[in-house]
C-alpha cells in the first residue's frame, strides 16, 4: 500500500464534482439495495409523459435512463452539481432548475405524472404534492437513520440523537400528512467497506455533511487510526441504511392546506 501522504494528497487533489463514484472503485465497496431502483426508475419513466426529478445531484442516475419522458425535469441545489446536470441532460432535452434547499419548487401545480428522487436531502411534501398530477406518483430511494454513522462517528463521536432522523416511519407519516398515500414501502442496511486512507478522506470531501468541519489536519489523528488498521488487513466497516418509498397523490381528495 502507498504511504499515509501519497494516499491523503491523491485524495485531496481528486475532483469531487458531479455525483459519480468511480474514483473509489477498488479502493471502497459498498452493497446495493435488493430493489434495484435505477432498473424501476427508468421502466417507470418510461410510462409516463412528465416527470420530475429532485435533487438529481449531478444528473448521472437519470442519465443512465434509456428513454426519458417528453417532459422530463430536474433540480438541484449545489450549483456545481446543478451545472454538471446541465451538460450531461439538456443534449437529451431535460430542463435543469438550480432551486435551492428550503425554497419551492418553480413549477406549476399538477404538472408531473412522476416525482422521483434518489437521496433527497429534505424532501418537501407538500410541494411534492402540489406538483404531482391527482393519480400521481413519488418513487424515491431515501437515506436512511444512522446511515454511515459508525464512520461518522469516528470523527464526531457518539451522535445519538442525530441517529434519529431520517426515519421511514416519520417520512411516511410527513407525507401523509400532505395528502399523499403510501403504496410501498422497503428497507435495507448495505455493508460499506474502505480499503485505503485516501478512500475516507474522498467521501468525506464529497459528502460533506457527514463531518462538516473536516480537514485532513483536523483529523489527522483519526485518519492516522483508519490508515493503521486497514494496513494491518481490515477494512474499516460502516453501513448504509436505505429505505424505497412508492406514494401516490389521490384522484378523489380534498384541497391540502400547509
Amino acid at each position: 500500500m502507498r504511504s499515509f501522504d501519497f494516499l491523503v494528497s491523491e485524495a485531496v487533489d481528486a475532483d469531487v464534482s458531479g455525483w459519480g463514484w468511480g474514483w473509489l472503485e477498488g479502493r471502497a465497496h459498498e452493497e446495493r439495495p435488493p430493489w434495484g431502483f435505477a432498473k424501476q426508475l427508468s421502466a417507470r419513466l418510461r410510462r409516463v409523459d412528465s416527470a420530475l426529478d429532485i435533487d438529481t445531484g449531478g444528473g448521472e442516475v437519470i442519465s443512465r435512463a434509456p428513454s426519458l419522458p417528453s417532459t422530463m425535469v430536474v433540480t438541484e441545489g449545489w450549483w456545481p452539481n446543478a451545472q454538471h446536470a446541465q451538460h450531461l441532460l439538456a443534449p437529451r432535452g431535460v430542463h435543469v432548475l438550480h432551486n435551492l434547499l428550503g425554497e419551492p419548487l418553480p413549477l406549476a401545480d399538477r404538472v408531473f405524472e412522476l416525482v422521483t428522487s434518489r437521496h433527497p436531502v429534505a424532501p418537501d411534501w407538500h410541494e411534492i404534492y402540489r406538483v404531482l398530477q391527482p393519480g400521481g406518483s413519488y418513487f424515491a430511494q431515501h437515506v436512511g437513520p444512522a446511515s454511515a454513522f459508525e464512520l461518522i462517528e469516528h470523527f464526531l463521536g457518539p451522535l445519538p440523537a442525530q441517529r434519529q432522523a431520517r426515519d421511514a416511519r416519520a417520512e411516511i407519516s410527513a407525507a401523509r400528512s400532505a395528502g399523499l398515500q403510501l403504496t410501498q414501502v422497503q428497507t435495507a442496511s448495505c455493508r460499506m467497506e474502505f480499503y485505503d486512507v485516501g478512500a475516507v478522506v474522498w467521501i468525506l470531501r464529497r459528502c460533506v455533511w457527514w463531518v462538516p468541519d473536516f480537514t485532513v489536519d483536523r483529523y489527522a489523528a483519526e485518519l492516522a487510526e483508519l490508515d493503521a488498521g486497514m494496513r494491518e488487513g481490515r477494512p474499516f466497516i460502516a453501513y448504509s441504511r436505505r429505505h424505497l418509498l412508492d406514494l401516490i397523490r389521490p384522484v378523489s381528495e380534498q384541497v391540502q392546506q400547509r
